[in-house]
Formats: structure tokens, C-alpha cells, sequence
């Protein structure tokens, strides 16, 4: 893991319950979770780009 063995990792831990506190840790890994989730759904499902090029192109055809 990024060559950090679990002394390295023990260490950021605690510095980051030192800086962010007991209370705030559980919301940073929450958010974090959410925003990889997030990430890897638009990966491995990507937005079909034509639909919305060609609903785009109907909305501003209708406007003319």
C-alpha cells in the first residue's frame, strides 16, 4: 500500500485524531466512502453521451 507498513499508518492515524478529533473522523471516512462509491459507479457505468447531445439539440430546435 503506497510502501507504508502499519507503523507509517498508525502514525497518520493518530495525527489525524489529534487534528480532526474523535467526532469528526466518522463523518470524514462517510463522506470519503460516498465519494469513492460515487467514482467507481461512473466508471464502470458511463453516461451515454448521445442521448443527452441529441435531447439538448431537440430542446434548442424548439426554441427557434
Amino acid at each position: 500500500m503506497f510502501g507504508l507498513g502499519w507503523p507509517e499508518i498508525a502514525i497518520i492515524l493518530v495525527v489525524a485524531l489529534l487534528i480532526f478529533g474523535p467526532k469528526k473522523i466518522p463523518e470524514i471516512g462517510k463522506s470519503l466512502g460516498q465519494s469513492l462509491r460515487g467514482f467507481k459507479d461512473a466508471l464502470s457505468n458511463p453516461p451515454d453521451t448521445s442521448d443527452a447531445v441529441s435531447e439538448d439539440t431537440e430542446q434548442n430546435s424548439h426554441k427557434s
